[in-house]
């Protein structure tokens, strides 16, 4: 059958022709509204208004406890936390993606049964939210430094009580089923302690420690970042080339750069030890071109690769991440030539104050004046950019605050390799212990004013000292919870006269991140009953980008804190991208907003292409024609309910409360069933049963493919077609039976959908009869126990072979399509040849048979002519034989047939003609020399067969 719109059409308007005469225009169908109070159900209007209905089925939802864990609830919880997006964010993509696939598996396991609490909440996101509120101060004329921190941190808290909850009302849209009144933000008081608690906990083991390591700086936002903060793109630059004189001797190294700035901060310039070039000059030093005659070593090390360059090396420890490794190997002086906005410091010299990028254009001017430039070259320069603005961020040496990491690392390791934690895609799990086998010190403290203070006091001897400090800092220091009880700490160290000094910066935001799963349940209480209930969680859904930066994080501070992984199973999803599979990006203008996918599709029709989509690990190319055609699905769905109701709509409310009660779950309830009920109640069953074991295993994508098939192609294509020449019997207990499949079919089409396409599908279930007073969210799953018959799924199929066979031939043959004829059906099998009988009204309704005219039997009518009529052989032990001749116009099909075969023959010619030119087959590239053959081979297949047809249709017109 026909897949597209008008099929859909076709299949209304059938099913209102056929309704019963006697049948009301109204439904009186009784139905629960959800509340416990039953209502009539108005017919169903031509098409689901998901822009209306949408709002007011979430608030039904949540308005009813829906989305909270029930208590009486029997099972293991099921836990998710929420990745909190960023207080400032907008629902893009890689949100509805999470929020499709959480809300898939939350809604999937309360219908199971379980207590399911799905945590939401939203991260303060330092950095982002700090530039959001700094950004309107300067259209204000006004600054941070002019409010002052307290004022400040004031105004960011008024912002995020305005515009905050923004994202979450997206995630609504979504139709995100979490518990909205555990909601959590990670600067709640709650959680600021959770994580006060975390650095103190830490700190007492040794394991938080204040150092100078290389971080990645801002110089606009005058912080640290983390590094997935940092986006590397490929520049056009340069490569400078230069010369290094080697003290005491007219000789020079020379060496290439592409940040000439940084001469200023070189220590040493190294060269390969096995370079016969500079071997000599090992040992030897040379001269910092417009240091002043400031010497450095030459120094020999395996790093270096022969092949850039010159071969030869600026170390340069203080603004190089691989500088600094090799200045740490050989003890070199670090040199800082920079201040915190990436201008020049004091260290170099006569170019202090210039920014970075004028310093390097002045510099390099006057190498070249001094003769000591050799030659610049074009090169693609891999540039590190902040995701904030897309600023160059420069690597320099500061004192920050870090975790030691090695230690958290070990149980990490172990949880994953004991299958403690298993992650999904498994190779991930590659990935996972590469980054922690060679984890480094993670650097925690962020120069900004909004975040978790770092809970350190420095303690000074008296108020003049700490009013003397240029930075408010000391060597000495008190970790505590709160301003008094660092003050006892260092009055009990030092006496009644002490001064205090909080420390100034905060938090990495994913510190606060790392204690998610269990800050959020009420840790450090240990005592939380929620910690209790639904700690560990049970599966970290998230974007496998994050799994070192969040995931891995989670796991260590977990089981630190805890004492247990803190989830079961990690599954990763990969990116969104767009239907060419790019990444989506505002440049190339190719962002696909979901909000605007949701107001001209509807949230179900997205929300069924990104799980349909959705392979653990692998990115995701979306294209709004794949939404189009879930949004053809809904329509389907939705076309489906309104057969439904009308077939209920003459019914009394005693019958209807006969078919709601009817239960087809057992092997025994199927026995005494018609061939088409027994073989599609079979096929839900065990789609039923894929489903559901998909739904375990987390493959989210081949649950909604293995609903799209069966529900399109068998229940909404074959049965509903099937259904029909019993709804409209004569015999009362015949169309009851149907209408009994009918509903306890769509009934449970509808909670197999509902994780996927929760909106249409609750707004359906509430049109059927009321089994309970609940809505769909909070249903059950359906279950069956063996109620699939093979053989009668054996015997549909040989149903759908034959009439799919006759639909072909009807189509090559031309015959109108409301012609019924004649037809004569061939079985070996006696058993299938009963069933095929017993069917023959399905039969002859699916495949426009005349009744009057149709037989089966076991062998062929010898009295009929083979050449007046049509063979089709449907498989071995099954035929069909169409006399064909008189039910259309021979000469005009000849006709139309030989025009095909012109235009074949035309088209066999043009590539005969390539095929016999030498010159062509010798020159083209093997490939299209394989192309052109397989053409030719297709097209003489092609002439071949419309030759043939044309032969069957001249013996008819013989006959």
């Amino acid at each position: 059958m026909g897949t597209g719109v008008s099929r859909e059409a076709r299949l209304l308007s059938t099913s209102r022709s056929l309704r019963r005469r006697d049948s009301p225009a109204v439904t009186v169908a009784c139905l629960s509204n959800g509340t416990g109070s039953s209502q009539q159900a108005a017919e169903l209007p031509k098409n689901f208004n998901f822009a209306d209905e949408e709002p007011l089925i979430y608030e039904r939802w949540e308005s009813s406890g829906s989305f909270q864990p029930s208590s009486t609830a029997s099972g293991d919880p099921f836990t998710i936390s929420m990745p909190p997006p960023n207080v400032t964010g907008r629902l893009h993509m890689g949100h509805a993606m999470f929020v499709t696939l959480q809300d898939i598996m939350a809604r999937f396991q309360r219908m199971r049964g379980r207590p399911t609490l799905w945590l939401p909440g939203t991260d303060h996101a330092g950095i982002a939210t700090q530039m959001v509120v700094e950004k309107m101060l300067r259209e204000e004329g006004r600054s941070r430094l002019e409010l002052g921190r307290p004022a400040f941190e004031e105004r960011v808290w008024q912002w995020k009580a305005e515009y905050g909850g923004f994202i979450t009302q997206q995630m609504r849209q979504m139709g995100a089923s979490c518990d909205w009144s555990r909601e959590r933000f990670t600067l709640d008081s709650q959680l600021s302690e959770a994580v006060k608690e975390a650095f103190l906990r830490l700190h007492d083991k040794g394991l938080i420690y204040r150092g100078t390591f290389m971080v990645n700086w801002s110089p606009s936002l005058q912080t640290a970042v983390s590094d997935i903060e940092v986006d590397y793109t490929e520049d056009p630059g340069t490569l400078f080339y230069f010369k290094y004189p080697v003290a005491g001797t007219d000789e020079h190294l020379p060496v290439a750069t592409t940040r000439p700035e940084t001469i200023l901060g070189d220590t040493a310039v190294a060269v390969h030890p096995e370079d016969d070039r500079y071997k000599q000059l090992v040992g030897k030093e040379c001269e910092v071109p417009m240091s002043g005659g400031r010497l450095i070593p030459i120094i020999a090390d395996k790093y270096v690769d022969r092949e850039f360059g010159t071969g030869a090396l600026k170390i340069t420890p203080g603004h190089d991440p691989n500088d600094y490794e090799i200045g740490k190997r050989f003890d070199l002086e670090i040199i800082n030539i920079m201040n915190n906005d990436g201008s020049l410091n004091a260290a170099a010299g006569a170019y202090e104050g210039l920014d970075r990028f004028d310093a390097r254009k002045k510099l390099w001017a006057d190498i070249e004046e001094a003769g000591l430039a050799i030659r610049e070259e074009p090169y693609t320069m891999r540039v590190p950019r902040s995701q904030r603005g897309g600023e160059v961020i420069e690597p320099l040496v500061r004192e920050q605050w870090f975790v030691s990491m090695r230690p958290l690392a070990e149980p990490a390791l172990t949880a994953v390799a004991d299958q403690s934690i298993r992650i999904l895609p498994e190779r991930f799990a590659r990935t996972y212990n590469m980054w922690l086998e060679n984890i480094r010190d993670w650097c925690i403290s962020r120069q900004l004013w909004w975040g978790h203070r770092i809970p350190v006091w420095y303690v000074f001897p008296d108020e003049a000292a700490a009013s003397a400090s240029a930075d408010g800092r000391s060597s000495d220091y008190v970790v505590a919870r709160s301003s008094e009880e660092a003050l006892d700490q260092a009055r009990s160290r030092h006496g009644e006269g002490v001064a205090l000094r909080q420390e100034t910066d905060v938090l990495d935001t994913w510190f606060s991140s790392a204690l998610w799963p269990f800050s959020t349940l009420g840790w450090p209480d240990e005592a939380s009953q929620d910690l209790q209930r639904f700690y560990p969680t049970t599966v970290m859904e998230t974007g496998h980008d994050i799994l070192f930066f969040w995931v891995a994080r989670m796991i260590m501070m977990g089981i630190e804190f805890t004492g247990k992984v803190p989830f079961s199973t990690v599954f990763l999803h990969g990116l969104v991208r767009d239907g060419q599979g790019r990444k989506m990006s505002k440049s190339i203008g190719n962002v696909v907003d979901p909000v605007g996918v949701i107001s001209q599709y509807g949230t179900d029709a997205l929300r069924f292409t990104l799980a349909t989509g959705t392979t653990a690990g692998q990115d995701l190319n979306l294209s709004l024609d794949r939404v189009l055609g879930n949004r053809n699905l809904t329509n389907k769905l939705w076309n489906a309910g309104k057969f439904l109701q009308m077939q209920l709509g003459g019914c009394s409310e005693a019958e209807l409360a006969e078919l709601a009660a009817a239960d087809f779950s057992s092997a025994d309830s199927l026995t005494d069933l018609p061939l088409v009920e027994r073989w599609v109640l079979s096929a839900l069953h065990q789609v039923l049963d894929r489903i559901t074991a998909a739904h375990e295993k987390l493959e989210f994508g081949d649950a909604g493919r293995t609903f799209y098939d069966f529900f399109w192609a068998q229940y909404a294509d074959w049965y509903i077609e099937s259904a029909k020449t019993r709804l409209y019997s004569s015999d009362p207990a015949v169309s009851q039976t149907t209408r009994k499949v009918l509903l306890y079919c769509f009934r449970t089409v509808l909670a197999i959908a509902h994780p996927l396409m929760p909106f249409v599908t609750e707004r359906l279930w509430a049109t059927l009869p009321a089994q309970s007073q609940q809505l769909l969210i909070t249903s059950r799953w359906p279950l069956h126990e063996g109620a699939v018959d093979q053989q009668a799924l054996a015997q549909y199929q040989a149903l759908q072979e034959v009439v799919s066979a006759i639909r072909n031939a009807r189509a090559e043959y031309g015959v109108e399509l409301g012609r019924k004829i004649p037809a004569q059906i061939v079985i070996a099998d006696k058993e299938l040849s009963a069933a095929m009988q017993a069917e023959m009204l399905v039969l002859c309704s699916l495949a426009k048979l005349d009744e009057v005219q149709v037989s089966v039997s076991s062998s062929l009518d010898a009295s009929a002519s083979a050449g007046e009529s049509v063979s089709l052989l449907v498989r071995d032990g099954l035929e069909v034989r169409l006399p064909m001749a008189g039910l259309f116009d021979v000469s005009k099909e000849v006709a139309r047939l030989n025009k095909q075969r012109e235009k074949l023959e035309k088209d066999l010619a043009g590539i005969l003609g390539r095929v016999n030119n030498s010159k062509f087959m010798d020159k083209a590239p093997p490939k299209v020399v394989a192309e052109t053959m397989q053409q030719k081979a297709d097209a003489e297949q092609k002439v071949s067969a419309i030759m043939q047809k044309i032969e069957q249709m001249s013996e008819l017109a013989r006959a």
